[in-house]
C-alpha cells in the first residue's frame, strides 16, 4: 500500500487529514461552459487559492496542469457521459488507469449512480478499476450517488448505501450528496474506514456554499469536491482560499469570506 499512501498525500493535506478537492471534469458532460474555457487560467486560480487537488480528463491535463504558480494535485478521470445522451447518468469508461499514470496522475477517479439504470455495468465496471489502482498503488475517488427514478438524492439510507458500496468495492477516498444534516451525515461517516467528501453541487451563494461545508465537516467529512461551486465563481481564487479556510482551519464562514 505504500505507493497509495504516497501518492494520497498529494491531494490530501497531511496536517488535517483534509482536502479541496476541485472537479473540472464537467466539459466533458456540459460542453463549453462558463469557468472551463481558458483551463489553464483556470487551474491556475484554483491553484493559487490554495486546493490540494483537480479532477481533470485525461485531454485537458496538457492544458494547464502544474504549468504555472504552486503544485496542485492531480485526479485523472477515467468515466464519462453527456448530456446528450437519452441516459446521462450511463456513465461509462473513457480512460484506464495505466494511461492516467502517464499522464503524471497521482490519483484516479470515478464515478457511479446507485439506482441508474445501467448500475450493473458502472459497478463491474468499478470492480475492474479498482483491481488496477492495487495493482499500480494509484489511490481511487469513487464518486457514488443515489440516481434513479423514485430515489431521493439525499436522504440518510440511499447517501449510506452509496457510501458502503463504495467502501466494499475498494475505494481510497469517496464522494458523494450531503444528506442535509450534520448529525445523519455523522452517522454515515462513523461508519466508514475511508474519507468522505460532499459534492458541491451547482452552484449556490458564496455563504451558504460554504456554512454546508462547514457543517458537514464538523460531522466527521473529509472536505469538499466542488467544481461549478468553485470555477465559476467571479473570483475564483478567493473563495477557494475561503473554501481552503473553512475546511483545514475551520474558520467561520463570514470570517473567510472577508478574508481574516
Amino acid at each position: 500500500m505504500i505507493g497509495k499512501e504516497i501518492r494520497i498525500e498529494r491531494i490530501m493535506d497531511r496536517n488535517t487529514g483534509r482536502s479541496v478537492i476541485v472537479p473540472m471534469d464537467h466539459g466533458f458532460t456540459l460542453g463549453q461552459i462558463e469557468g472551463l474555457k481558458d483551463m489553464t487560467r483556470t487551474i491556475s486560480e484554483v491553484s493559487e487559492g490554495g486546493a490540494n487537488a483537480i479532477v481533470l480528463h485525461k485531454g485537458i491535463v496538457k492544458r494547464g496542469h502544474r504549468r504555472k504558480g504552486r503544485d496542485i494535485g492531480l485526479i485523472v478521470h477515467l468515466s464519462g457521459s453527456t448530456s446528450l445522451n437519452p441516459d446521462p447518468n450511463d456513465k461509462v469508461l473513457v480512460c484506464t488507469v495505466e494511461e492516467a499514470i502517464a499522464l503524471g496522475a497521482d490519483a484516479v477517479s470515478i464515478h457511479i449512480n446507485l439506482g441508474a439504470p445501467n448500475e450493473s455495468r458502472m459497478l463491474e465496471s468499478a470492480g475492474l478499476i479498482v483491481k488496477d489502482c492495487n495493482r499500480w498503488g494509484i489511490p481511487l475517488l469513487v464518486m457514488i450517488y443515489p440516481r434513479g427514478k423514485g430515489i431521493n438524492p439525499t436522504a440518510p439510507e440511499t447517501v449510506g448505501h452509496c457510501v458502503r458500496v463504495a467502501e466494499e468495492l475498494g475505494a481510497d477516498l469517496i464522494k458523494t450528496n450531503y444528506t442535509g444534516d450534520p448529525k445523519t451525515f455523522a452517522d454515515i461517516v462513523s461508519a466508514c474506514s475511508v474519507p468522505v467528501f460532499i459534492a458541491g453541487g451547482e452552484k449556490a451563494g458564496d455563504l451558504e456554499t460554504l456554512e454546508i461545508i462547514r457543517d458537514s465537516v464538523r460531522a466527521g467529512g473529509a472536505g469538499v469536491c466542488v467544481g461549478r461551486n468553485a470555477f465559476q465563481r467571479e473570483n475564483p481564487r478567493a473563495f477557494v482560499e475561503a473554501l481552503c479556510k473553512v475546511v483545514h482551519g475551520e474558520m467561520d464562514p463570514k470570517k473567510a469570506l472577508k478574508g481574516d
